[in-house]
């Protein structure tokens, strides 16, 4: 279960450090792509040239990666990440992190994260009774983090007790049982569009819309999140690349392109979900070279484009179907007449009266309407948010 998977390992400063060797050769026997992350105090247990060695990566510890003055940015390792793990996890990073505090690299990226969280502590046996340690635990498991317990032995302090971070092998046990439960798409096949489309007028313009792709993209990464195996048709973007890794990407320019890359992939799919903002018209006949400014009016022969809910929703059998309604007036009946119209399963309605909603921003403000013509109406929230609420939408109509 762990083949393709990407984990993020933090390290912290604890004697268990050096079972991080042996759990990052485990890891990467089992097929994961594995991370690094060291707080600075680790260093003085096992060294970085051993982790980066093992891990096929840089053993990163800092903010700055080195003098050229670039950093290591927390945001995107957070978001890389399908799991974090963090083994062995002291007292200090526990407390830290149950507080927000945001002092060092693995700290930051934990904040970023989207992924699951599991820890797996390591101290001695009066430390790992200690109230503090207690509260901080559970207040880490409120916030959804998840726990490998400590095992029971013989301590670095001579003691006997509960406290040894758990072996490796237990660990990677804990691993795959977990990714083998969760994940609500676990096994789907989902297809999503994503971005705008251009189509030519020459060979230098284009018509075109302010879609960004980051809704699709968001949607992408939950889908992904949950289990399932993502193919996204993607038209013209400037979308962060690392983010798109575990999505097979199909690049597209013009509507007729995503057509015919839906009509490609949409027979083996289980679920399709139509974000894409696409043109409805296109030049009839796109000029072979620049069109020279010359008189005072323009006039260009338009001809519209293949509908493409319109043409999967007559055509669908057991596959779930979604579109979206970008809509500024009647919105709650333009999207209901497109919803029957091409026999969606639900539609997402976008208004773009809605301040923070529709292109280019990081939140959006939705309405889901089903096929009964059920309603429901959601608040404005970032992507990443709306996103795991559509995908919530179609887990439920799954079970």
């Amino acid at each position: 279960m762990l083949r393709g998977k990407k984990i993020l390992l933090g390290v912290c400063g604890s004697i268990a450090a050096y079972k991080s060797a042996v759990l990052v050769r485990l890891l990467k026997k089992s097929g994961a792509e594995v991370q690094v992350i060291m707080t600075n105090s680790a260093k003085s247990f096992i060294t970085p040239l051993t982790l980066s060695t093992l891990s096929t990566n840089p053993a990163l510890s800092a903010f700055q990666k080195d003098e050229t003055g670039l950093w290591n940015n927390h945001v995107e390792l957070g978001l890389w990440a399908d799991l974090i793990l963090i083994a062995p996890a002291t007292a200090n990073t526990m407390a830290k992190m149950a507080s927000g505090i945001t002092d060092n690299l693995l700290n930051a990226v934990y904040l970023s994260a989207r992924c699951p969280v599991v820890f797996a502590p390591a101290m001695d046996l009066d430390m790992y009774q200690h109230p503090s340690i207690k509260q901080a635990i559970k207040q880490l498991s409120s916030y959804g983090n998840l726990f490998i317990d400590a095992e029971h032995g013989e301590l670095a302090s001579g003691l006997i007790g509960t406290g040894r971070m758990a072996e490796p092998e237990h660990i990677i046990e804990y691993l795959n049982k977990l990714f083998a439960s969760n994940g609500s798409l676990q096994g789907k096949k989902v297809l999503i569009t994503a971005g705008p489309t251009y189509e030519p007028i020459d060979p230098v313009r284009y018509i075109g819309n302010h879609s960004s792709g980051k809704m699709g993209l968001e949607i992408g990464l939950q889908a992904k999140k949950e289990g399932a195996e993502v193919v996204m048709i993607l038209g013209p973007n400037s979308l962060p690349k690392p983010l798109l890794e575990g999505i097979t990407v199909i690049d597209i320019t013009t509507a007729q392109e995503m057509y015919q890359a839906c009509e490609d992939k949409f027979d083996s799919q289980d679920i399709v979900i139509l974000a894409a903002a696409v043109a409805d018209y296109t030049p009839s006949s796109p000029a072979n070279q620049k069109i020279k400014k010359s008189d005072e009016k323009f006039n260009l022969a338009m001809s519209k484009t293949i509908d493409i809910a319109q043409t999967f929703g007559a055509k669908k059998k057991a596959q779930l179907l979604i579109g979206f309604a970008l809509e500024t007036e009647n919105e709650i009946e333009n999207a209901q007449s497109k919803l029957q119209k091409k026999n969606l399963d639900f539609i997402v309605l976008n208004s773009l009266s809605e301040e923070g909603a529709g292109f280019k921003h990081d939140t959006n403000k939705i309405t889901i309407i089903d096929s009964d013509n059920n309603i429901k109406k959601f608040e404005l929230k970032t992507k990443s948010e709306v996103a795991k609420d559509i995908i919530n939408e179609i887990a439920a109509r799954l079970t």
